[in-house]
């Protein structure tokens, strides 16, 4: 059996995505945050998460968005705690280890772990208003 190889390309990063996506709806935990409070678009979102990867990885300067704006919208319907962020990784992880092995796999483990710690370590300290979040 020959080993996986690495992320090379923008098809590549739709494989990923594309998987990752599937594996996260599915999850118990994260599939009612994704489909019924996100109520997320993944044939709209995933040109988007695309062009994010493909500038981390591969620095196309594609990616233009804010990330984290749309999850403190989403943080005020449903908190976002470590829980869902570790659950997150592990989808993450068990994906990329799944399709792919090599330096940008790599890379794209640890940014999406530096980015669910920064993530979370943010929205954790916005203050609750009435029982929502600010």
């Amino acid at each position: 059996m020959t080993a996986p190889n690495d992320i090379a390309s923008r098809a590549d990063i739709l494989d990923l995505t594309t998987t990752f996506y599937q594996r996260a709806f599915a999850d118990d935990l994260l599939g009612p945050v994704f489909i019924d409070i996100a109520q997320m678009d993944l044939e709209a979102h995933l040109p988007v998460i695309c062009d994010f990867w493909e500038n981390i990885l591969f620095r196309t300067g594609g990616y233009r968005g804010g990330a984290f704006a749309p999850h403190v919208m989403l943080h005020q319907q449903v908190p976002l705690d470590w829980p869902k962020f570790a659950r997150w990784l592990e989808i993450w992880f068990g994906t990329v280890d799944d399709l792919f092995a090599g330096p940008y796999a790599d890379i794209a483990k640890m940014h999406a772990q530096n980015v669910a710690l920064a993530f979370s370590q943010r929205l954790e300290m916005m203050p609750r208003i009435a029982g929502r979040y600010a």
